[in-house]
């Protein structure tokens, strides 16, 4: 144990116990604060923006606003910030409301006296909050209530007939009887919300109309948008019936993110054509709003010439800074950066941000040079920048304790392209010494690792590892041939290799490089860990090339994919990724589940795993804890309570320092 950490575990008293591992996890998660969200004011002067901090003590993460420099809001969650046309108001979201399930939205005058506004109470959350631009009404999203919800007492609730898939998501609970609603309501605070979307189908995003006589948003909203997973964009008048409502799109693809233009002529928003085919580079498109015109007949793909996904890790829709500009975000070889497009696609798309950071958020206003964003690297989370200057400094606790990283490069094993990947030294680094090596690889497996704070590979480091992360392929954040090379072998659309072929091939030439590479690694005291598609890694690792490592820990993840197939939350999507479905070919499916290779795992295991995740439900933990035990192997298992899939991203501040302390503790016994 170093000083470092000798001194960490002094200082940890309270339910986690005298633990240097619990102190480091701590220093990474308690306290943390970060600029979660952004709003430029319409003259572009000023700027809003919202400070989130995560507390162990009270197991909460807070939210207020600020404005320029300065708090102003009170609530404890307290998000959204939404400018009035005219710039003298502003509109946020709240928990105020007496039940916990509830949110509300006021309204807050910004230059000049009065008071905080209650404008209406939602029982069931509120999202895509923006203020009409004649000023009169605010829309939202909001989620439509069976009146079993009034029920105070499940056992008293009407039975669920479920029609759908898709029915249950995962964090989210039930949804097929809340569906997701566009509304709007009076920004005076006079009347009460009215619903624009009655019916069973989900809505997201609100943009609206530059005449505000209308709102375009996403949906799926055909018969088969359960068996088809498409999604077209829809133009929902304020004054209308349900016939009103006019697809946009000609239900052929995936089209989200709507972004009408000043001129309210077209729209700008992300998506891709074939939904049978999943992952894809979302692409940026702009489409005609004229009455006159087709569905979907005259979209302009504006992004195509950067074979990149512009659907990033924080899904920013595009944003419009003239009649003839679109700019839009695109994740970049574990990098997330901003780019200028002509609507026309006249010029090729033009990138403005630069440098190892992800822009997790962009904000500018037609009429002003003003560029705001929420820019991220290694050592901090996100914080404002304005005009390129750094504007807050929320993250300087945590960035005093945060290690880098250094990139480097590992051909593929066919020589035909190269793996990004990273490797951050120990805390308390000395060239001469040699330190246990964890491999991580992260979930999707469309996603990738990069030049954003990671408090994983923070907390790792603080306790004396070298930590290993790459993005092999599979991926997101290169061209469409990368992320789609272990689609299914059999796909009709798009054959590649399959899961657990070359990614695998990919993450062994990535640790076989960093070991011969940097001499402090030790050959000899290696672990491997990962989540979700990570976590199917782990146990295919574990079960194949289990004597590379001196143990595993396969965390929230895909062990069986036929019983995915019966039980997950997206239960039925997984044929876009395959080619087939379970039923057609449940050889291919068993072939690609790593429990059905678990008597050939000897390496120890570690099984984390969140009892209400829907995503890949506990039961996946469960065949793979049950068949290990069976067989008499070394293996470990938590579960946490009343978590899910998001656990070690959202869950709760307590379980994120029981989930990290587990993982240190476990790992510096195995690789001692």
């Amino acid at each position: 144990m170093t000083d470092t950490q000798a001194a960490e575990s002094a200082a940890s008293t309270d339910r986690f116990g005298d633990s240097a591992h619990a102190a480091i996890a701590k220093r990474f998660i308690d306290g943390r604060s970060w600029v979660a969200d952004m709003a430029l004011s319409p003259d572009g002067e000023r700027v809003a923006f919202v400070v989130a901090t995560t507390s162990v003590e009270t197991n909460k993460v807070t939210l207020t606003i600020w404005l320029d420099d300065a708090p102003l809001s009170s609530g404890e969650v307290d998000t959204s910030p939404t400018w009035s046309p005219d710039g003298r108001f502003l509109a946020f979201t709240s928990r105020r409301a007496d039940k916990k399930s509830e949110t509300t939205i006021h309204v807050m005058p910004v230059s000049g006296p009065g008071e905080v506004r209650t404008i209406c109470s939602m029982p069931d959350g509120v999202g895509g909050l923006s203020w009409s631009p004649d000023g009169r009404w605010l829309g939202y999203t909001s989620r439509t209530q069976d009146p079993r919800y009034k029920e105070e007492d499940v056992s008293w609730q009407a039975p669920r007939k479920v029609e759908r898939f898709f029915a249950r998501l995962d964090g989210e609970d039930w949804v097929f009887d809340r569906p997701s609603h566009i509304y709007v309501v009076a920004a005076d605070g006079t009347g009460t919300p009215r619903n624009l979307t009655e019916g069973e189908y989900q809505h997201y995003g609100v943009s609206w109309l530059p005449d505000s006589t209308g709102i375009v948003t996403s949906a799926g909203r055909h018969e088969d948008w359960d068996r088809d997973q498409a999604v077209d964009l829809y133009l929902v008048p304020l004054d209308q019936d349900e016939a009103d409502i006019r697809s946009l799109t000609n239900t052929d693809g995936y089209y989200s993110g709507a972004a009408v233009s000043p001129d309210g002529s077209r729209v700008a928003f992300v998506g891709f054509v074939d939904h049978r085919v999943y992952p894809q580079n979302a692409k940026v498109g702009v489409i005609s709003l004229n009455d006159g015109v087709t569905a979907g007949s005259d979209i302009t793909w504006i992004s195509e010439p950067v074979d990149r996904t512009f659907e990033g890790m924080t899904g920013q829709d595009p944003i419009w800074i003239d009649d003839n500009t679109v700019v839009a975000l695109a994740e970049d070889r574990g990098e997330q950066h901003a780019y200028r497009m002509s609507v026309d696609g006249s010029a090729a798309p033009e990138v403005i941000t630069s440098g190892p950071k992800l822009v997790a958020g962009i904000d500018m206003v037609p009429g002003s040079t003003t560029v705001a964003t929420l820019e991220a690297d290694v050592t901090r989370p996100s914080e404002l920048f304005v005009n390129g200057e750094r504007r807050t400094s929320v993250t300087d606790s945590t960035s005093r304790h945060s290690l880098g990283w250094e990139k480097f490069a590992v051909p593929t094993t066919d020589g035909t392209d190269e793996i990004d990947a990273w490797v951050m030294r120990p805390a308390d680094f000395d060239e001469t010494k040699r330190y246990p090596v964890l491999l991580n690889v992260h979930g999707g497996p469309f996603a990738q690792y990069g030049e954003a704070f990671f408090d994983e590979a923070q907390f790792q480091a603080a306790a004396g590892f070298v930590v290993v992360m790459s993005n092999p392929r599979g991926g997101s954040g290169r061209n469409t041939e990368w992320g789609q090379s272990i689609l299914g072998p059999k796909h009709p659309v798009v054959s590649g290799t399959g899961w657990g072929s070359v990614d695998v091939e990919d993450v062994l030439a990535v640790i076989d490089t960093a070991l011969e590479r940097y001499s402090f690694c030790d050959p000899d005291r290696v672990g491997m860990l990962g989540g979700s598609y990570g976590g199917f890694m782990a146990t295919w690792l574990a079960a194949h090339h289990g004597d590379r490592f001196k143990g595993i820990c396969s965390e929230r993840a895909a062990i069986n994919l036929i019983s995915m197939e019966w039980s997950s939350d997206i239960a039925t999507a997984f044929h876009s990724e395959h080619g087939m479905s379970h039923l057609d070919d449940p050889e291919e499916y068993a072939l690609r589940s790593p429990v059905n290779r678990a008597a050939d795992i000897d390496t120890p295991m570690l099984i984390i795993h969140s009892e209400e995740d829907w995503r890949c439900p506990i039961g996946q933990a469960e065949e793979l804890w049950v068949a290990l035990r069976l067989m008499g192997k070394e293996v470990d298992f938590y579960r946490f309570p009343g978590e899910c899939h998001e656990l070690s991203r959202s869950g709760s501040p307590i379980h994120r320092v029981y989930r990290a302390q587990i993982i240190l503790d476990w790992f510096a016994d195995k690789l001692a």
